[in-house]
């Protein structure tokens, strides 16, 4: 008798063992209360709602509810098999990486025409490179701090390759036999990229409240490629295969820049906050039009391949 109340009294004088871990437990279920597989292995990490994020996981306050915050990376991953707040928003852009490659193989494995290809490739591993980066950063950035910095910055640099790829198939192909042209266009986007990338590599680049300014960035990179476009057509108007890509990277152009918009604005969950958390919310909508677009311009690039094969210098 003596030795079990010496076992469930503290040395210090008093509380007993079994009150201390009831105390200590209250509120939370214990290995009593619940099956035992579910006591070995924890997966009731538990969606929270805005206010309750830490400051870096806040970046759209119109959706109030359904984030996870600061999981495990395992958790994180296996997140993507449930449905949360990002759960669209990881699967647009990795079945699109998936419809990309798809598409890079086909090109690949077809009959090789006379027109180096690198620029088309180089085109098409933007657009990959671009929609996995932001698959991988929308699934893990949940993590921790450090997670989301170095998943966002590696989803900005994804956009601008993205951008600046998407340049090479025009000015290769249109300016094959006007090497000054091909090289000043080139030349002029590519280091405009890495400015981008240098400049997104600031901590202050990913606050909320510079949405606009991200926007802009991206948005005169993509703009900038009106230029050439406009000196194809001043060259080559009485080609065919030169409206014709005209007409689809003016359809890419349009997509890119409603999704830009979209992103900007945060529009429709700006107008019924809480109603979008899971499906429909600009986030998604920005994927969505990033793919099309994307795709608007493979097609302008299959065009290119065709008529340079035929008519080099």
């Amino acid at each position: 008798m003596a030795s079990k109340t010496a076992a469930t009294i503290r040395s210090d004088g008093g509380v007993h063992a079994d009150q201390s871990v009831a105390s200590k437990n209250k509120g939370s279920p214990t290995c009593g209360d619940v099956a035992k597989p579910s006591c070995e292995h924890r997966y009731d990490y538990e969606l929270v709602g805005y206010d309750a994020l830490p400051a870096f996981l806040k970046h759209d306050e119109f959706m109030l509810d359904h984030y996870r915050s600061e999981w495990p990376v395992k958790q994180a991953i296996l997140s993507a098999f449930t449905l949360h707040n990002e759960t669209i928003n990881v699967w647009t852009h990795l079945i699109g990486f998936f419809m990309f490659l798809a598409l890079t193989m086909s090109v690949s494995s077809a009959e090789h025409g006379r027109v180096a290809r690198w620029p088309f490739y180089a085109c098409l591993c933007g657009a990959m490179f671009c929609l996995l980066m932001s698959s991988g950063c929308h699934l893990l950035a949940c993590h921790s701090e450090r997670a989301t910095y170095v998943l966002l910055r590696l989803d900005y640099a994804g956009i601008t390759s993205l951008i600046v790829t998407s340049f090479y198939p025009v000015v290769y192909y249109t300016f094959l036999c006007d090497p000054f042209s091909r090289t000043l266009y080139l030349g002029f986007i590519t280091i405009c990229g890495a400015a981008a990338v240098a400049v997104s590599l600031l901590p202050v680049f990913q606050a909320p409240e510079l949405r606009w300014t991200r926007a802009a960035l991206f948005a005169c990179m993509g703009a900038s490629g009106i230029v050439p476009i406009v000196h194809k057509m001043l060259v080559f108007s009485a080609r065919p295969e030169a409206v014709l890509t005209t007409g689809y990277e003016v359809v890419m152009g349009v997509f890119y820049l409603a999704g830009v918009l979209v992103y900007a604005t945060r529009v429709p969950e700006r107008f019924m906050p809480g109603m979008f958390d899971l499906v429909g919310h600009s986030h998604q909508l920005f994927h969505l039009l990033v793919i099309a677009g994307a795709y608007a311009h493979y097609h302008a690039g299959l065009v290119y391949l065709s008529w340079r094969d035929r008519d080099q210098c």
